[in-house]
């Protein structure tokens, strides 16, 4: 079992930064892929980024390519997600998941692990 708390969130001006960290605990988060999703009041849940185990090959949403970035610290047992230039449709709770293989998917249900979720709120 891997447990992931969520945290960095808060509310921000359009065009500012927050990073959000992930943190796992239970086991080493070294074989799982993790990711990014996000919900907004209203909207379904969304795939924001992906991390591969390998650390390579990162994935991002059209939506966040170019001002976030998603990494991670297998020694620090972390993840992040840098985001950068914010707007107001960056307002979601933002989630941590992971699974255990070797690839980041896009999909929600193929992710055995979730955290309890980090309020972003951008807004002028």
């Amino acid at each position: 079992q891997v447990q992931l708390v969520e945290s960095g969130g808060g509310s921000v001006q359009p065009g500012d930064s927050l990073r959000l960290s992930c943190a796992a605990s239970g086991r080493s988060i070294r074989r799982y892929s993790m990711a990014w999703f996000r919900q907004a009041p209203g909207k379904e849940r969304e795939f924001v980024a992906g991390i591969p185990y390998s650390g390579v090959g990162m994935t991002y949403a059209d939506s966040v390519k170019g001002r976030f970035a998603i990494s991670r610290d297998n020694a620090k047992n972390t993840m992040y997600l840098q985001m950068n230039s914010l707007k107001p449709d960056d307002t979601a709770v933002y989630y941590c998941v992971a699974r255990d293989g070797s690839i980041s998917y896009a999909l929600a249900s193929r992710y055995d692990y979730w955290g309890q979720g980090t309020q972003v709120t951008v807004s002028s």
